[in-house]
């Protein structure tokens, strides 16, 4: 059976819930991030649309926006109200389908493959139950796979609902840029750019062993397929957690070692909370640091069993960061525990 999938995205949804409980704010360009306050260290999480014309992104610092946009209004962020707002989003898209994937708190795949009914008009209901319910504007985009459809969301922001089906590849998905495609990153783009391939039309029209001399087997075929709008990937109605962090940007630059364990021991005491909390176990333990020059390191260490007791953990932390350069300028420090299993089935 041909595979029916549907991306709901919604629209600026930070800053859109900010707008619903501050109007006068309309028309502004709105940028959400951190403690929204430009002159400290933090990024943006979202942003108006009127704030996006000046080329304001996500993950953008809240500095290099601030100097973008003057006069951008700056909100800090409010997880528990977007939250809130989230849930309520996905009680409709629990109505559409249980077969549901959701991608943080503003987006979501359904598989709705099973439905006797248009696809388009399921995409318009939903949009107009959620809407008015919320107040919020989503985009849904439709297609015969997840990549597909994703794709489709994004061309006809905000608002948009569209559906693209494999034979509008070439006319509507080879002139974007190759970067629209899942799983090419910066460092795969600028590879690819430096093979002259800019849009997904040229990824598709490259030789194959061209592609194979840059990137491994494995890696070449993806791509390949990619550009062709091709993509196997299920909707997982159960995601398994693949990770447990916490990271801190300091608002000076640190050079103690000794503050630094400090916090990376604060930041494990809450990550472990978080891990004892869902009743699981830990078996990899990293540590990252990234300098005043952006430079990221990683260092981890992988036990033998995995755990939730503290003090392994504790240990491996203390040992991953004395694994780092510490004498330098540390801009950001994060730990995370990775290689989840149940706690009762690790006998942690």
């Amino acid at each position: 059976m041909m595979r029916t999938i549907m991306h709901v995205d919604m629209d600026a949804f930070f800053a859109s819930v900010e707008l619903k409980r501050r109007p006068e704010l309309n028309g502004q360009p709105v940028i959400v991030g951190g403690r929204g306050d430009p002159t400290r260290r933090g990024v943006v999480s979202t942003a108006t649309y009127e704030a996006r014309v000046f080329g304001i992104h996500s993950g953008m610092a809240l500095r290099t926006a601030a100097r973008l946009c003057p006069d951008a209004v700056f909100l800090p962020v409010d997880f528990p109200a977007y939250r809130a707002a989230s849930d309520r989003v996905f009680e409709h898209l629990a109505a559409v389908t249980e077969r549901l994937q959701p991608v943080g708190l503003d987006e979501a795949y359904l598989d709705i493959s099973d439905r006797q009914e248009d696809a388009l008009d399921i995409g318009r209901r939903l949009k107009a139950d959620i809407l008015a319910s919320t107040d919020l504007v989503a985009s849904v985009g439709i297609g015969p796979n997840r990549l597909l459809a994703k794709i489709a969301s994004d061309l006809e922001k905000p608002d948009g609902l569209t559906w693209l089906r494999t034979s509008d590849v070439p006319g509507r998905v080879w002139p974007l840029p190759v970067r629209t495609l899942h799983g090419v990153g910066p460092r795969t783009g600028e590879r690819l750019a430096a093979l002259g391939v800019e849009t997904v039309g040229d990824l598709a029209a490259l030789p194959a062993d061209q592609l194979r001399g840059e990137f491994s087997e494995r890696h070449a075929r993806s791509l390949q397929r990619a550009a062709h709008g091709e993509d196997d990937r299920p909707v997982q109605t159960e995601r398994v957690r693949k990770s447990i962090g916490r990271e801190r940007t300091f608002q000076q630059d640190c050079r103690s070692s000794g503050r630094l364990a400090y916090e990376a021991r604060q930041m494990l005491d809450s990550v472990h909370a978080r891990l004892t909390e869902r009743g699981l176990a830990a078996r990899t333990v990293t540590v990252k640091l990234r300098y005043r020059d952006f430079t990221t390191h990683t260092r981890s260490r992988s036990l033998s069993v995995p755990t939730d007791r503290l003090s392994p953990l504790a240990d491996a932390v203390r040992e991953c960061l004395f694994a780092h350069r510490l004498h330098r300028a540390v801009r950001l420090l994060g730990v995370q525990l990775s290689g989840l299993t149940p706690a009762a089935a690790a006998g942690a």
